[in-house]
């Protein structure tokens, strides 16, 4: 298969319909709403949000494929050789935000960049990115290690990139003005050419396949557990996290916000509520002060087989 958008396009597009129907088959009454919009250059945006659900208070999965004359700057700081050329992007990305805090977020971006001209003597350059992640407010040992065993699936028949996919998933998803990370990690790839362009799109849709069968059956376990207010409190107070991350820290929304995207599409993988409460600590030996202590730390979880963090 030669180089070029329309293979990757219609893979993303294909997985938008499928996390769509899955997810609100998880809500159990919620709906996804949003348009298709064409893009100045060319290009469609099509944001699809779940809002108020009865399981899921927010998710977005989200498609674009987007046509430009230079890349915003976000794309081109780790790539300065690739600035003021023409090119095109297409992705997919999705963020879960449940009601019940036992039930994690969970967030995955895939996305590929065609970059160059495109006449008889073209120079192109084509990279993939992307990954999944988890970020549990009250985990459970057995969920986690179900997350990075199926992340491991989706990598093992392209190669023995796993551990290194993982240690990439643990730098980027991290908060250096808290010295934490974000969650319990998954996979993070940037850059991404090894093998040529057919055996990393297959890497790229191994990880969107395997997406469903990590989450889903952690969705299914934790949504029925009861929980009351302190359980919400916290997962709000976790929530502002997430907010910081994605504000402060995150490339893909500078790389949205620079591109010149709707703002709401842009912004749509912030929680719809959280909190910031000045100096807060955990009761120490509480299931709050379990999260940082044993899960918020870089760990080999394919060997961890201790349940007691249950």
């Amino acid at each position: 298969m030669s180089v070029g958008i329309e293979p990757v396009r219609q893979l993303f597009r294909d997985l938008q319909d499928e996390i769509e129907a899955r997810l609100a088959d998880l809500d159990g009454e919620g709906a996804f709403e949003g348009q298709a919009t064409s893009l100045p250059h060319g290009g469609l945006s099509w944001p699809r949000v779940l809002q108020d659900g009865a399981n899921i208070e927010k998710a977005a999965v989200l498609f674009t494929h987007a046509i430009g004359l230079s890349l915003p700057a976000a794309a081109t700081d780790r790539n300065p050789h690739l600035a003021g050329q023409p090119f095109q992007a297409t992705a997919i990305s999705l963020i879960v935000h449940p009601r019940n805090p036992y039930v994690p977020t969970a967030h995955m971006n895939l996305r590929f960049f065609l970059v160059g001209s495109t006449g008889p003597d073209r120079d192109l350059h084509w990279h993939f990115g992307g990954g999944f992640d988890l970020t549990p407010y009250y985990p459970f040992t057995e969920d986690v290690v179900h997350w990075h065993q199926t992340a491991y699936e989706a990598c093992r028949p392209h190669g023995d990139v796993y551990a290194r996919l993982k240690a990439n998933c643990d730098s980027y998803f991290y908060l250096p003005h808290r010295n934490e990370p974000r969650g319990v990690g998954g996979i993070f790839f940037d850059d991404w050419i090894e093998g040529g362009f057919d055996a990393s799109l297959a890497l790229v849709a191994s990880v969107g396949k395997h997406f469903l069968p990590a989450y889903a059956p952690i969705f299914e376990r934790r949504a029925k557990m009861p929980w009351g207010e302190r359980e919400e409190a916290f997962m709000l107070f976790r929530r502002g996290r997430y907010a910081e991350f994605n504000l402060a820290v995150d490339r893909g929304t500078r790389y949205g916000l620079q591109s010149g995207r709707n703002v709401e599409s842009v912004l749509a993988s912030l929680p719809p509520r959280a909190r910031w409460t000045y100096g807060y600590k955990p009761t120490p030996d509480s299931p709050e002060a379990t999260l940082t202590s044993r899960f918020l730390r870089p760990r080999d979880w394919l060997k961890v087989v201790d349940k007691s963090g249950d």
